[in-house]
């Protein structure tokens, strides 16, 4: 009599395909109800009301907000002499999705303009004091930006989202520090930032390098810092668009995800997206024309309008 045959050989491939099949919905559903149930932890912002749209591709409106509620002394970013704690603007940007392609616009925070709901100018770090959704209308009014989306980060969680990636690389022309942020890179060249000194970078006011030995502090100012934050988060895009670790992207989306608010009309689908065209985000930003002047608002930037009209059109 011959010996039955182990029952994994006794299986016909139909019955091994179906188990298979079952296994991978299983996994997928499972994915998806997780995804979801982070996604909804994520806090709203009732702007959708003054979101605009109808330009060409998708324009998000991104605010770096600096919270500095939670930090204490000895954080990074902590400054005994940076008045009462709260929720700031520190950075705001245009990303402008079209075509498989994304573009970056820096909007200085001390740019001069007409601020929407008050009938006055002053710096545009002012609108969003009066709340986000008088930043979007200042952004179209003054600028003639159409807002189609509003996100807004915590700098706070940018360390969450760095650790998660397992870290991101920089390139740094110098050795630099900001004993004020707490950054302290000591070799140029790429450097692999963690979170806690990604979020030195980013906040970097008195950005210092050491160039052929001597301490040079950054003579561009929020320029600088603005420029330096681009360069970030290009960095941080390309990690994340490189990333094929499900679970790498899943922890850097979770550490995100507590410091990120986005407009009540924006849906899983939208954020969805909006991560696949970051996947051709354009490594050069675009830039706006201005001259630094001085009036009643303190020191402020004035845009050159004839020279910002072409770079405007392109995330019109």
């Amino acid at each position: 009599m011959r010996p039955r045959r182990p029952w994994w050989r006794r299986l016909r491939w139909r019955r091994v395909l179906a188990i298979f099949l079952v296994l991978l919905l299983l996994g997928l559903a499972g994915g998806y109800w997780w995804a979801r149930s982070v996604w909804n932890r994520i806090e709203r912002v009732e702007v959708s009301e003054a979101l605009a749209g109808g330009g060409a591709g998708t324009n998000y409106l991104v605010v770096g907000s600096d919270s500095r509620d939670t930090l204490e002394e000895g954080d990074p970013g902590f400054d005994p002499n940076a008045g009462p704690s709260g929720q700031r603007s520190d950075t705001m940007m245009i990303l402008h999705t079209e075509g498989g392609k994304a573009q970056m616009l820096s909007l200085p925070r001390d740019l001069y303009v007409e601020i929407a709901d008050t009938g006055g100018s002053a710096k545009l770090n002012s609108a969003y004091n009066g709340g986000p959704e008088r930043l979007v209308r200042t952004v179209t009014g003054s600028l003639g930006i159409p807002v189609d989306r509003y996100m807004e980060v915590d700098f706070a969680s940018f360390g969450g989202l760095v650790d998660g990636l397992g870290g991101v690389t920089i390139d740094f022309e110098h050795p630099a520090f900001d004993r004020k942020s707490g950054l302290d890179v000591r070799q140029a060249g790429p450097v692999e930032l963690d979170g806690e000194q990604a979020l030195a970078y980013v906040r970097s006011r008195t950005y210092t390098e050491v160039i052929d030995g001597q301490e040079r502090v950054d003579p561009t100012g929020d320029l600088g810092r603005i420029e330096r934050q681009q360069k970030f988060l290009r960095a941080v895009f390309s990690e994340l668009t490189g990333t094929r670790n499900p679970f790498s992207l899943g922890s850097a989306f979770s550490g995100l995800s507590g410091g990120l608010r986005i407009d009540d009309a924006m849906s899983m689908f939208d954020g969805i997206r909006l991560a696949w065209a970051l996947r051709g985000t354009d490594s050069e930003p675009l830039v706006l024309p201005v001259d630094n002047a001085s009036n009643e608002a303190g020191s402020v930037l004035i845009l050159r309008d004839d020279e910002a009209q072409p770079i405007l059109d392109q995330v019109r």
